[in-house]
């Protein structure tokens, strides 16, 4: 007598389904433009990858709440390499994703050189 319930793989008919074919995941994706808040000069800051719409699930809600971090010197053209900004999507207009200033951190390296062991900080 065999267990109830185990071996399920025998009595579901065998080879049915066969091989699923190899589909290449981007072929399903689409690429949109990330666009940095009006307080920066450059505006443009990348792209970024989305599944296509397809029935209930709709592209732009898989693109809002994406946090993207981008050092200041890219977005302003200016020297401080060191302050990472943080820029969630707000909204998509067409294929441009919306964002908005999510935070701001300092590099690893730049916190480091600030920070000595036994000393109090005044800055």
């Amino acid at each position: 007598r065999m267990a109830v319930g185990k071996n399920k793989r025998l009595t579901k008919g065998g080879k049915k389904g066969g091989k699923k074919k190899i589909v290449d995941p981007f072929s399903k994706k689409d690429w949109y433009d990330v666009k940095a808040p009006a307080m920066f000069k450059h505006r443009q800051i990348g792209k970024t990858l989305v599944s296509r719409t397809v029935g209930t699930k709709i592209a732009a809600d898989g693109l809002k709440g994406r946090v993207f971090e981008c050092n200041q010197a890219d977005l302003h053209g200016d020297e401080s390499t060191y302050r990472k900004m943080k820029l969630i999507v707000e909204d998509v207009q067409g294929k441009h994703c919306v964002t908005n200033f999510h935070g701001m951190l300092l590099t690893r390296d730049k916190l480091c050189s600030m920070i000595k062991k036994w000393q109090t900080l005044t800055e």
